[in-house]
């Protein structure tokens, strides 16, 4: 499953990922702090969930629910709020907002919206060593990272393991792993604009700028620098 996370505060960014993360280990997460880069994330990932705090800059959090239910009507929206008002709980219910969070977020009511939620409905059900190996990339993508690494964390062979993960995710573990990089260098591209390319490739755990740009070209048809610039236009 892939969510999306919206606000301007970079300490509710971070406490939302820390709590929705162990609730959805296999889901992607993705955030934006403002509406411009939720929108351009927006054209590149399908989302499945979406919390986003109604007050930003630029579009309010309203504006960017009404965007993204245009181009994705199945979306299911969280609205995270400091404060509540009628005229807003009128819209939103228009809109087809989903649920209320008040902030600041209490973990336990966190717990109860994203229960609500079929959080396993769009991951295939993989086997549990697939999973924990799935879960070791996703925590450990930006180190240096190889199947026996995973197969000794998670305390299985690593013939096994190669053979599980092959059959059912339907990739190696390496080229889910290459692919689960450029995936977050794609997000960190578009919404952290102060990062160099450099600098993102060591980020996603490549081990020089020279292998990143030739594999992010084979993978997107485009450099990482014209995937930026897509994204600005």
């Amino acid at each position: 499953m892939n969510i999306l996370l919206v606000d301007d505060e970079p300490f509710v960014l971070e406490q939302l990922e820390f709590l929705i993360k162990p609730m959805t280990p296999l889901s992607n997460i993705y955030t934006a702090m403002d509406s411009s880069q939720a929108l351009q994330l927006s054209k590149r990932v399908n989302f499945h969930l979406a919390f986003l705090d109604i007050e930003l800059p630029g579009k309010s959090g309203l504006e960017i629910a009404e965007a993204l239910k245009k181009s994705n009507p199945k979306l299911d929206i969280v609205i995270l709020t400091a404060h509540q008002d009628f005229h807003f709980a009128q819209r939103a219910i228009r809109l087809g907002v989903a649920e209320y969070l008040t902030k600041p977020i209490i973990e336990k009511e966190l717990k109860e919206v994203v229960s609500k939620y079929n959080t396993n409905a769009h991951d295939k059900e993989y086997s549990k060593i697939v999973r924990d190996s799935i879960l070791y990339i996703h925590e450990h993508y930006g180190e240096r990272l190889n199947l026996s690494m995973a197969a000794n964390n998670i305390h299985v062979n690593a013939s096994y393991l190669s053979r599980k993960f092959s059959e059912e995710v339907g990739l190696s573990f390496s080229e889910y792993l290459l692919h689960y990089r450029i995936e977050i260098a794609k997000i960190l591209l578009l919404t952290h604009m102060d990062y160099s390319i450099s600098e993102i490739a060591q980020i996603t755990g490549f081990s020089s700028l020279h292998y990143f740009s030739n594999l992010f070209r084979k993978t997107v048809n485009m450099t990482p620098k014209g995937y930026r610039e897509l994204g600005e236009s």
